[in-house]
Parts: structure tokens; C-alpha cells; sequence
């Protein structure tokens, strides 16, 4: 039977981390931990288990996890973060492909526990992730800090059944928080690849993700709660937007960007 190396990146991840590594029991012969120089108990945790705690420097999201990509000792990798679970379900349906690797890679659904409520509609559900995979067969990419895993041409790729659960906000004042340190990331990336912002861009782009994701995609359906992570997550992109304008514009200031 094909081995599994689990692979997270963590920085104070104490909250979290132990119910990860627990799920991972059964599944991963080995479990591989990059830790940007935790300042809680997240090492400790990690202890805890049987882990290679590895500390590395954060470049970023997608080069810190294809750093830990390379310290995986097997080409069959199972990438989680560290707020994620597997399911049950989940389980079960890692280990009976492990018998028999068909594809290069698998995607499963991941379902998001935001202030305490599981959501189930919106743009955050089924939330599509390629999470297992041949590490031979492609890497991570993507702009800071959205990440995803890119498998290579000509390669196939497959799904399993179970959900691979995420507490990614515990209040809104912490989703708030994050949004405007990501927007700020994503800004940024978008800078360096030479993106533009109009001054109508970051308000198209905020309505049109709202509408998407409270509209189309029925974020109605998850009550108050729905609307609120709709809301404020259709507000960081308009601030990633009204960033990489201001960027632009203060370069241009400055004589650094032609006019």
C-alpha cells in the first residue's frame, strides 16, 4: 500500500492544530510540520504526536508550502492546514484509494464552520479543494495568499466522498482582521504582476461578489450569518482593489511607474 506524508505550514496555531493532528491518525505515515517560528504552544502540541517539526522562514503561502512540499518524504502527499479536519467520511474514502492510487490527484468538498454555524451555501460550499496528490505531478500557485495546488498537463485527476472541515473565523471581528491583512497581501501580489485598478474597479468587484455569493449562490440561505460572511468577505475585495489603485497611484507619485 502507497504511504501518505501529511503536510501543514503553521504559525500560532495552538488553537487548532491538536484537532488537525488528531484526524490525521490512521491515515499519515508521516506528518510533516513548517512552522514559521510559533511564539504560542503550537510546537508543544505538535510534541504531542509524531511529528517532523521543521521551522522555516514565511515567504509567503505559496512558497512556504512548496518548501514543505519538498520535505515530504513520499510522493503522495495530503496537504491540510492547520485549522482543517478531516471528516469521517473523509477517512474513509483516503484510505480505500490509498489501496490503489487511480489519479494524481483528488479533490474533495470543504465546509466552513464561520462564528460556530457550519455554512452550507454561498460561494463557501462545496468549496472544491485538491488537497491529495503526487507530488511529482505539479505544485502550488497562485497569488498570495490564495494558494492552490496545480497539478501538470495531461495528468487526471479525481474526487472523493466527505467533507474536510475548516474553522476558518471564530468572529466577525477576527474575519474583519484577516480580510484586511489578505487584502493588503493580495494587493501587493497583484502589484508585482503588473494588474490595474481602474476607479470604478474595487466597487464593481464588491458588489459583483456580493451578488454572486449572497444571490446566486444562496448565501441567503445561512441566515444572518450568511449575510454577514458575504458582506464583509465582498468588502475585502473591495479593499484589495482600492489598494493596488493607491498602490499605483503613490508609485506614480514618486517617478518610480511612467504616467
Amino acid at each position: 500500500m502507497p504511504e501518505i506524508s501529511a503536510v501543514i505550514i503553521t504559525f500560532n496555531e495552538e488553537d487548532f492544530i491538536g484537532q488537525c493532528l488528531a484526524s490525521l491518525a490512521g491515515v499519515a505515515d508521516e506528518i510533516v510540520v513548517v512552522d514559521s517560528f510559533s511564539t504560542d504552544n503550537t510546537e508543544k502540541i505538535c510534541n504531542g504526536y509524531n511529528v517532523r517539526f521543521v521551522r522555516h522562514a514565511f515567504e509567503g503561502y505559496v512558497e512556504q508550502k512548496n518548501f514543505a512540499l519538498s520535505l515530504a518524504s513520499f510522493p503522495h502527499v495530503l496537504s491540510l492546514d492547520a485549522d482543517e479536519a478531516i471528516s469521517d467520511r473523509l477517512r474513509e474514502s483516503i484510505l480505500k484509494v490509498k489501496e490503489n492510487f487511480e489519479y494524481d490527484g483528488y479533490e474533495f468538498n470543504r465546509l466552513h464552520n464561520y462564528c460556530g454555524k457550519w455554512i452550507r451555501h454561498s460561494r463557501w460550499y462545496p468549496d472544491r479543494q485538491l488537497r491529495l496528490f503526487d507530488k511529482r505531478k505539479g505544485k502550488w500557485m497562485g497569488f498570495n495568499p490564495h494558494d492552490k495546488f496545480r497539478l501538470d498537463r495531461g495528468t487526471k485527476k479525481g474526487r472523493l466522498k466527505g467533507d474536510l472541515f475548516h474553522w476558518n473565523y471564530l468572529t466577525f471581528e477576527e474575519h474583519m482582521d484577516k480580510m484586511n491583512r489578505f487584502s493588503s497581501i493580495g494587493a501587493e501580489a497583484y502589484f508585482k504582476a503588473g494588474k490595474k485598478a481602474g476607479i470604478c474597479t474595487a466597487s464593481i468587484h464588491m458588489c459583483w461578489s456580493f451578488f454572486r455569493s449572497y444571490i446566486l449562490c444562496a448565501g441567503f440561505l445561512d441566515g444572518y450569518t450568511g449575510f454577514v460572511s458575504c458582506s464583509i468577505t465582498a468588502y475585502a475585495s473591495f479593499l484589495k482593489y482600492a489598494k493596488l489603485r493607491h498602490m499605483t497611484m503613490e508609485k506614480k507619485k514618486a517617478g518610480k511607474i511612467p504616467t
